[in-house]
């Protein structure tokens, strides 16, 4: 093993063989605890001296060390567990000599055991008088330099372990996005869906436009993509008469990488029979309310300088927030009825606005070989970029770009589709969902015809065969759990609320090479 630094490495290794030779195992198999220090100190923190010397009960606890001072034959540690830390006292005369030599051979970041009972110091200090130590890992690196702050961000997502050791905000973001998680399943279990898990592994990419990542089956000798979308398998379950189904499932999208985006990330998917996309509007509204109270206690959040009102979301058809949002230097905002004539009027103004920006944002306005739906849906992009910041439910979208949603009777160039905004980001997509087999034929076929890296290059001739077998009216959609995750933290990046975030291999490193072999 070859890890920095070098000369602390070597000195805890050598701590390491006298803790040994003290008789000590250097790496033992188990330890008995009754509370954790989080645990003791909230069942104990309101307690006084004289009710703990009352009540001496026995308490065993196990933690990492973050702090040591010794003074002669006595000394004090914080150990560190759950998230919390209690002081611990160290006596020569009470543990012995054994255990008082294992005490100065500690290091901070090592693990222990202690056994005693809880008393006040002088200072009131809640703390364990400890009647016997236990050895349980020593820690051969040291934590970071003033690890109670650790702030490189880069650092944080390589060694997400140091993170969570040094940054009680970093773990505690991570303990909320668990309760999301569960809060969410408690709202689609109470509401009578059944949870479901479907393939990661896909013989055709689909249920989304994305460029999949490609693996190869050797016994089968096919290629595989990874899950773009859970979509189409879970209706086929719709079909098989599973009425209300969800999946929190793992997508992988072979795209670029922001604050926003992760290859791999989490979705929540879920379909409801007998239901329609304003079914599911409504039920949103009473979703993302209810989770925000949930979780931050209040149906109003912080996001950054922003306080988020949970409590109502504003209804915008997308080009109706085309209108609210036109740009002041853009001329007469066009209204919804114009935009339904024709788009291109409206998108050949604004793209004179764009005289300052770069030529490739200019012609992808310009709606060059663009449909009218397509060039709305990039018309609405660059206007509300940034602007939706409110929890919004933007719906009606248009048809060229929505292939699985089903079309609005009075105006068959819009879906019964929506999203939901919150903080300026896409954080749910759902729709009515088309179940007329020809149609859904038709509309595959032509985006196959289309080409391109992002959609399907045959078509999924299964999942027409189930269409034909009936699938009743069904409302579906998505719920970007990361996302969420960053709204109700108020974490700014994407790489916050993602344990592993991908990253590029730093210098010398490689993705199949260890640094410990010295790649």
């Amino acid at each position: 093993m070859q890890f920095e630094p070098r000369d602390q490495f070597e000195q805890r290794q050598k701590k390491l063989e006298q803790i040994q030779a003290l008789g000590y195992e250097t790496y033992p198999r188990e330890f008995r605890w009754t509370d954790t220090p989080a645990e003791l100190v909230e069942k104990y923190g309101q307690a006084s001296g004289a009710e703990l010397d009352a009540n001496k009960g026995e308490v065993r606890a196990a933690g990492r060390i973050v702090s040591v001072r010794l003074m002669g034959k006595a000394g004090f540690a914080h150990l560190q567990g759950a998230g919390k830390r209690i002081q611990v006292y160290v006596k020569k005369d009470v543990v012995g000599e054994r255990g008082f030599q294992l005490f100065h051979l500690l290091d901070l970041g090592d693990s222990i055991g202690v056994r005693g009972h809880l008393f006040r110091t002088k200072t009131n200090e809640l703390s364990i008088w400890v009647d016997e130590i236990f050895f349980l890992s020593k820690a051969l690196l040291p934590l970071p330099e003033k690890w109670h702050g650790l702030s490189d961000v880069e650092l944080r997502y390589r060694q997400r372990y140091l993170d969570l050791i040094a940054n009680e905000k970093s773990r505690q973001v991570f303990v909320t996005r668990a309760q999301i998680i569960q809060e969410l399943r408690r709202f689609f279990d109470a509401r009578g869906y059944i949870e479901v898990e479907t393939p990661m592994m896909h013989p055709i990419p689909g249920g989304a436009a994305a460029r999949p990542f490609i693996t190869h089956h050797n016994t089968l000798d096919i290629d595989l993509y990874l899950r773009i979308a859970p979509e189409l398998y879970l209706k086929r379950l719709t079909v098989g008469g599973f009425d209300r189904v969800y999946e929190i499932n793992r997508n992988f999208r072979n795209e670029g990488i922001s604050t926003q985006h992760n290859p791999e990330f989490t979705m929540l998917e879920f379909y409801e029979a007998y239901s329609n996309y304003r079914d599911l509007m409504d039920m949103n509204e009473q979703l993302f309310a209810q989770l925000a109270k949930k979780i931050t206690g209040s149906t109003t959040v912080k996001y950054g300088e922003t306080e988020l009102d949970f409590s109502k979301m504003q209804r915008l058809t997308m080009r109706e927030a085309i209108q609210k949002y036109w740009p002041l230097d853009g001329g007469p905002a066009p209204s919804p009825q114009e935009l339904a004539l024709g788009v291109r009027g409206a998108a050949d103004r604004y793209a004179k606005v764009l005289d300052k920006l770069n030529p490739d944002t200019k012609t992808a306005i310009g709606g060059l070989g663009l449909t009218e739906g397509e060039l709305t849906g990039i018309l609405f992009e660059f206007i509300t970029d940034g602007k939706l910041i409110q929890p919004t439910i933007i719906h009606e979208f248009p048809t060229d770009i929505s292939p699985l949603s089903k079309q609005k009777p009075e105006d068959p160039t819009v879906t019964e589709r929506f999203e939901i905004y919150v903080a300026g980001m896409e954080v749910a997509n759902g729709f009515s969902e088309l179940n007329d087999p020809a149609e859904q034929e038709r509309r595959f076929l032509a985006q196959i015809a289309e080409g391109g890296e992002e959609v399907p290059k045959q078509l999924d001739v299964d999942y027409i065969r189930a269409l034909c077998h009936g699938m009743p009216p069904t409302a579906g959609e998505g719920i970007g759990i990361d996302r969420l995750t960053m709204v109700l933290t108020d974490s700014p990046s994407i790489r916050d609320v993602i344990l592993f975030p991908l990253l590029r291999p730093e210098d010398g490193e490689s993705s199949s090479t260890s640094e410990a072999h010295g790649a």
